[in-house]
């Protein structure tokens, strides 16, 4: 049966292929980024919606779907299953009308020729329309269930946050605000506030960081005033604290090393004259990111490709005044915007990029000049990621100190500092500022 246009626009069935995918182990990002082709303007963020919904509450989704199914859907028919998924999705959490998610996800399953599972698919979802309160009640006595985390993920958390964690999962699983970074070398937060104004666009300043504005609703960057003249950018407050954390003067050599996408590398420049920066990350796609980022800024940088784990190259052997070492993580601070990752994570990924983080700061630790600074940062919330691995560090390393990080945001960890996700409207950030004596 050959397929229709219809079918590969219709943005339930996009969706329910893109969550397939997700499964094997792909990124909804990356997914979205070639998914959307045939999907038209209007639909495309439908289809967002869907596949960041049902990841954001999949194992909360998956305890239902187990209630209503005598046997499992076999794993080859992973696109019925995510069209299970996707019903009680919208039932459950969307402004959708009952009988439009019914029958818009019934008839998705006939245009994926699915025909087998088009009355089990509708069938369980008037079931759910039925006894919702009680499947909800009876899905949230597991507490993996009612927070929607993985139970390796949520015992980790308990572990690390004995007094936070219940907050802390809650707030993974709310929508995040959209959040601004002023260029204040360009313009004043409050004369950009008015200019935001100006444009029907409703947002307040942070209370915290003084550089970053709120919206009262996301919009595109194209309607913001002054975006592709770089005076302001989207990053999320607590990524913010990372450029007044390094507290660069003018003239100095700063190494931001991991340094993709490029916005900790704008806020570096833009934060001190004459800042001489490398932007170096393994990744040479991502790099086009970070020149495109430094273009639109008005700023230079040398952009290079390297590996901060086995420096090689002039930019190696070069002494820095600040390091910016943002290293790769379990980005379980970020849960929030991208919801994929308590999917994709594995337990066994934490050891495996502990030992990574450590190598990557032994490796990139010489570089720094006697009496300069390194910012240790990610977006983890994971204690082997932060506090345990820079405190291994400095037991290990004769000439490195902890510079300590007095501040009002945050909590104070054994080393560091660290954000928690909704507290302050931030996302969750561990920063350590070691200096070499």
């Amino acid at each position: 049966m050959g397929i229709s246009p219809a079918t590969n626009s219709n943005p339930r069935v996009v969706a329910a292929k893109l969550l397939r995918q997700l499964a094997n182990g792909r990124s909804i990002s990356d997914l979205l980024e070639q998914g959307l082709d045939d999907v038209s303007q209007r639909d495309r963020g439908l289809v967002k919606e869907f596949c960041f919904g049902v990841a954001r509450w999949r194992p909360r989704l998956e305890a239902i779907a187990n209630q209503l199914m005598s046997k499992p859907i076999k794993p080859k028919e992973g696109e019925v299953q995510a069209l299970i998924l996707l019903g009680i999705y919208q039932l459950a959490y969307m402004r959708v009308a009952p009988h439009a998610a019914v029958a818009e996800t019934v008839e998705a399953a006939r245009l994926l020729d699915k025909r087998w599972a088009v009355g089990l698919i509708n069938a369980l979802l008037r079931r759910f329309q039925r006894e919702q309160e009680q499947l909800l009640i009876a899905a949230d006595r597991y507490p993996q269930s009612r927070y929607a985390m993985p139970d390796w993920l949520l015992k980790r958390m308990r572990a690390d946050w004995p007094d936070h964690w219940e907050a802390i999962l809650c707030a993974t699983n709310q929508h995040p605000p959209m959040t601004l970074r002023v260029n204040l070398a360009m313009t004043a937060r409050e004369d950009y506030l008015a200019l935001l104004e100006k444009s029907g666009i409703g947002a307040v300043a942070h209370s915290i960081v003084p550089s970053a504005v709120l919206l009262e609703q996301p919009v595109d960057v194209d309607q913001l005033p002054g975006f592709s003249e770089g005076a302001v950018s989207v990053q999320d407050a607590g990524a913010q604290l990372a450029a007044p954390l390094l507290n660069c003067e003018e003239g100095m050599r700063v190494l931001d090393a991991c340094a993709a996408p490029g916005g900790k590398s704008g806020h570096i420049l833009e934060s001190a004259a004459d800042i001489q920066l490398t932007a170096m990350d393994l990744d040479e796609r991502r790099l086009v990111r970070v020149q495109e980022n430094l273009q639109r800024l008005g700023q230079m940088a040398e952009v290079v490709q390297g590996d901060a784990a086995d420096p090689k190259g002039e930019w190696a052997s070069r002494q820095y005044d600040r390091i910016l070492l943002d290293v790769p993580c379990s980005a379980t601070g970020v849960i929030r915007r991208h919801p994929d990752i308590k999917l994709l994570r594995r337990p066994e990924d934490i050891s495996k990029l502990a030992k990574s983080q450590a190598q990557i700061l032994e490796a990139i630790w010489p570089m720094l000049k006697p009496g300069g600074q390194l910012l240790y940062a990610t977006c983890s919330l994971l204690a082997d990621e932060n506090e345990n691995r820079v405190s291994h560090f400095l037991q290990r390393q004769a000439d490195a100190r902890e510079h300590p990080i007095e501040a009002v945001w945050g909590h104070p960890r054994s080393v560091g500092r660290q954000t928690l996700p909704g507290e302050a409207s931030m996302d969750g950030f561990y920063y350590a500022c070691l200096e070499r004596v």
